[in-house]
C-alpha cells in the first residue's frame, strides 16, 4: 500500500524533475517572488515543510501515519530508496545534513543544486531566499537528530536496502470489444 500510495503522491514530483532535469536556472527567482510570512522564520520554515511536502519522503512514516508522526521525528530521513533510470536516491536526514550550514551557504547549495529525482528541485529553486532561509532555520531548530541515511547507488549497482522503483510501465493491450 505504501508503494502505491506513494507513487501517486511522488510521480507528479518525478515526472517533473526528470523532465526538467537539466533545463532549470539554479539562479535565485526575480524580486517579486512572494514569501511567506508569520510570526517568526522558524513558524514560517514550519508551514513551508508541511506544506511542501518535505516530511512525505523525508520523514519516515509520515505519509502512512497521515502525518502523525511528532515533529521530533521529522526530516530524519528514510532508508527506503527510489531507484529509476538514474540509480537510487535516498531521502536525506535533513538534519544531520543542514547542520554544517550557515542560513546563506544553505541557500547557495539549494540555488545551486539539481541532484536525481525524485526531489522536486524546480520547487526548490523557485522559492525565495527568505523562504529557503525558513526553512533552514526551521530544520535548525529540531536539532541534529537521527542517523546518516545510505549514500546513493548508481545505476546497474547492487542496492542492499528496500527500495520503490519509479519507471513508468505500459498497461498491456486490451482486447477491442
Amino acid at each position: 500500500m505504501f508503494v502505491l500510495r506513494h507513487w501517486k503522491k511522488c510521480s507528479v514530483a518525478l515526472l517533473g524533475a526528470v523532465a526538467m532535469a537539466g533545463l532549470i536556472a539554479a539562479d535565485a527567482p526575480d524580486k517579486a517572488t512572494p514569501s511567506v510570512s508569520a510570526s517568526s522564520p522558524v513558524e514560517a520554515g514550519r508551514y513551508l515543510v508541511r506544506i511542501g511536502g518535505c516530511n512525505d519522503c523525508h520523514t519516515l512514516g509520515y505519509d502512512q501515519s497521515g502525518g502523525n508522526i511528532p515533529e521530533s521525528q521529522w526530516l530524519t530521513g528514510v532508508p527506503v530508496g527510489f531507484q529509476g533510470p538514474w540509480g537510487t536516491t535516498y531521502p536525506t536526514n535533513l538534519r544531520k545534513f543542514i547542520q554544517t550550514f550557515t542560513a546563506d551557504q544553505w541557500v547557495q547549495v539549494m540555488r545551486a543544486r539539481s541532484a536525481r529525482p525524485p526531489m522536486p528541485w524546480p520547487s526548490m529553486h523557485a522559492m525565495s531566499d527568505q523562504d529557503l532561509k525558513a526553512v533552514y532555520e526551521f530544520i535548525k531548530s529540531l536539532g541534529p537528530g537521527g542517523e546518516a541515511t545510505p549514500a546513493y547507488v548508481p545505476p546497474g549497482q547492487e542496492v542492499k536496502t528496500p527500495f520503490i522503483v519509479f519507471v513508468p510501465q505500459m498497461p498491456a493491450t486490451q482486447p477491442a470489444k
